[in-house]
């Protein structure tokens, strides 16, 4: 009786060598596979269920070898499992970037065009109907370019370091306060007749407020050729104002601007049948837009063109506080804040 346990412990241990071999080399496919192969070695009812089961009635003096093999089988298929799983986890990751092409794709987020952007793209389009075209400049200006030639004197306090950002001194190097440099560079280059806009982001040393920013956006206008009058001027401001807000009724209030005279202040009648309405015109009903004005000849005379020969009117309005009015937003912070809860709102627009 006894040899024939110690023979049938002798095959069993054969036997489980064999398995560990098979432990080792198995490759699977699929989760399938590999909770066959689970449930065939480590499951309730599998080999090594069995196989512990029959330790009992192993010999003493082979008990340790049989404990040793039965547990290296053990530790074979843990393994085994773990790495199989591992294995395919990877595959199925590389297979979700790469693989199936006809499952349904990832929703595609949208952007919205900032409102900005769709204020001055408005602009532009209003404009370019009636031959307009887009003119750009530096950001960073020198002092000729951005005071001098726009007949602003020395002593302008838009000079004062409380105004301007100056980069440098001696030559005065500093970021544009207005997009009016970007017409004094157009008219160096070009010759009349001239009708030109100019969008861009400028800058001015103010606090921060709901009201102001130390960095907005500006399109000013600009049109030179023979026999240009205030009655062109006024004309294409009612142009404007009509396809821009639908109201053509405007007031032109004197004013004082450096580079143009004489000068102007523009109002739109913006009406009084709202709240709101109150609230942004202050009780009249009018609400000022922009500022205008017939270019200086001597603005003209810097930048190489015969005042005595051409005139020509020029205009700027601030695109930040177009886009406050049209969107009825109270805070011109939330353009420069990239909230994307504030910009979602703007994804019908164009």
């Amino acid at each position: 009786m006894l040899k024939l346990n110690q023979r049938k412990t002798y095959i069993m241990t054969d036997k489980i060598k064999e398995l560990i071999a098979e432990a080792e080399a198995f490759k699977a496919q699929s989760k399938e596979e590999i909770e066959a192969f689970r449930i065939k070695f480590l499951g309730q009812k599998g080999l090594l269920k069995h196989y512990f089961a029959e330790f009992k009635n192993v010999a003493n003096d082979q008990k340790k070898e049989f404990g040793q093999v039965i547990n290296t089988l053990k530790k074979t298929a843990e393994d085994k499992v773990i790495a199989l799983k591992e294995e395919l986890e990877s595959k199925e990751e590389v297979k979700g970037v790469y693989g199936d092409l006809s499952r349904p794709g990832e929703p595609i987020e949208i952007g919205a065009r900032h409102p900005i952007s769709i204020v001055k793209n408005q602009i532009i389009d209003i404009f370019s109907r009636i031959g307009f075209n887009v003119s750009e400049g530096p950001e960073i200006e020198d002092d000729w370019h951005n005071f001098t030639a726009l007949n602003l004197p020395e002593y302008h306090p838009a000079r004062d370091m409380q105004d301007t950002f100056f980069i440098q001194t001696n030559p005065d190097i500093l970021l544009r306060t207005h997009t009016s440099s970007v017409q004094v560079r157009y008219m160096e280059n070009n010759k009349p007749p001239i009708r030109t806009i100019s969008p861009g982001r400028v800058f001015r040393n103010e606090a921060i407020s709901a009201r102001s920013h130390c960095f907005f956006h500006q399109v000013e206008g600009l049109y030179i050729d023979k026999d240009v009058s205030f009655a062109d001027l006024k004309q294409t401001l009612q142009y404007f104002t009509k396809e821009m807000f639908g109201k053509s009724k405007i007031r032109l209030r004197p004013s004082y601007f450096p580079f143009t005279e004489p000068s102007a202040e523009v109002d739109v009648y913006w009406g009084l049948e709202t709240e709101t309405d109150y609230k942004m015109t202050k009780g009249t009903g009018w609400l000022e837009i922009m500022g205008c004005g017939m270019v200086d000849p001597n603005v003209l005379e810097n930048c190489g063109i015969d005042s005595k020969e051409y005139t020509g009117f020029a205009f700027g309005m601030g695109i930040d506080r177009i886009a406050l009015l049209l969107h009825q937003i109270s805070d011109i912070r939330l353009l420069s804040e990239n909230d994307v809860r504030f910009l979602e709102q703007f994804k019908g627009a164009l």
